[in-house]
């Protein structure tokens, strides 16, 4: 059964990879595209957030002679193909349940950003891939732990919100390196993540300068022939963390409503998971108390509702956050940090013939997901847009 799952993933993947391919070749002339908004943030006014990437493309760029925009758009084919490549690798040879598919295959995890192709190559797509590169990294002495260091200071530099992301990750290290109590151990992984937040603290309090936005600004235009639009512009309109706050009236209980559902039904088959997930050791610090995953996975997740705080895009930190607790579940359960209890034999999913469990897949999997923005509504059948889009485009010429 697993290689046949396996098999099942690798198309899957490719597919959506495939897509992603069409989809950016696509979206990247376009001048008002959100996506290359983002991209365009670099140093060339002086330190900014989530300016590295930019910076490293305006490197390229003037060394290759290249087009900037181009040279994004390779970049983004890049981040894709890297990223879908560790997650094959990461989900590969699981053992695999009816929960463990309607997990991996969720409308809100790997489909998202094809479905909703403002979020397609964001920046987190460059931390995800860090983060599972790092899982991969052999556990030689002090090279797993210099590696951990590196991964979070570079994440922070590309997408500084990952901050938020860090108790999933903590709990991973206490896991993993079997902290029991508070003792040296303890504060060496607590060390790790100090030079990663000290970088977010001076990002969050140091924004760029207006004087320095405009240099920037100035050099894309003058050099490159991009005006500093969307994402790049909002460095200068919101540059404090209370300019970013969304206003009271934006959180009306018909929006509040819509996300809590798609929270609740979005992240049902993972939570299901971690309500009968157990640890192998049971005598972690701050896990000794609890006798699932549930609730030390809902209380990591608390500062994500920080992020809600300040930004629109609510389908896209649904995404984000699915992302991460998704790779925090597989981990332990792939490398046996954690098992599955009885229930999950008998849970309604396993007394559904297979017929109807298809049924219920494809409708669950494929026949939904939320719009990027807070106010949008959401989504039917990605599963039936997505190559409609691309064989429309193919046939006629056009979306």
């Amino acid at each position: 059964m697993s290689q046949n799952i396996n098999f099942k993933l690798f198309l899957y993947l490719i597919s959506l990879l495939f897509f992603s391919y069409f989809f950016l070749y696509l979206k990247y002339p376009v001048p008002n595209d959100s996506t290359i908004s983002e991209w365009l943030i670099n140093y060339e006014g002086g330190f900014t957030k989530r300016g590295i990437i930019g910076q490293i493309a305006i490197f390229l760029s003037r060394t290759f002679d290249q087009n900037l925009r181009w040279i994004i758009y390779i970049l983004q084919i890049i981040s894709c193909s890297i990223y879908f490549i560790l997650l094959f690798n990461f989900l590969k040879d699981i053992k695999h349940n009816r929960l463990t598919l309607l997990a991996i295959f969720a409308p809100i995890f790997i489909l998202y950003p094809i479905a909703e192709i403002e979020v397609l190559a964001r920046k987190e797509i460059i931390v995800f891939s860090l983060y599972i590169a790092y899982l991969f990294v052999p556990k030689i002495k002090y090279f797993k732990k210099i590696s951990f260091i590196l991964f979070l200071i570079l994440a922070v530099l590309v997408w500084e919100p990952v901050v938020f992301y860090l108790p999933l990750i903590f709990l991973i290290e206490l896991i993993e390196n079997k902290i029991s109590k508070i003792n040296f151990d303890f504060f060496k992984i607590i060390f790790l993540f100090i030079p990663g937040i000290i970088v977010a603290f001076y990002i969050a309090f140091n924004p760029i300068t207006s004087e320095n936005h405009d240099l920037m600004s100035n050099i894309l235009k003058n050099e490159f022939g991009e005006t500093c639009y969307m994402s790049c512009a909002l460095l200068k309109s919101k540059s404090t963390i209370l300019d970013q706050l969304n206003p009271i009236d934006a959180y009306t209980f018909e929006r509040v409503f819509r996300y809590i559902m798609i929270f609740l039904i979005g992240f049902g088959p993972i939570f299901i998971l971690f309500k009968n997930s157990i640890l192998i050791n049971k005598n972690i610090i701050f896990l000794k108390n609890f006798s699932s995953l549930f609730y030390p996975a809902i209380i990591s997740l608390l500062p994500v509702i920080i992020i809600f705080a300040i930004g629109y895009d609510w389908g896209r930190w649904v995404n984000i956050s699915y992302v991460f607790t998704a790779i925090f579940f597989f981990y332990l359960f792939k490398n046996q940090y954690i098992y599955l209890n009885q229930n999950i034999k008998n849970n309604f999913l396993n007394k559904m013939s297979k017929k109807i469990f298809v049924f219920l897949f494809i409708i669950f999997c494929f026949g939904w997901n939320p719009k990027t923005a807070l106010t949008g509504d959401i989504a039917s059948f990605p599963g039936y847009r997505i190559p409609y889009k691309t064989l429309s485009f193919f046939i006629r010429g056009h979306l």
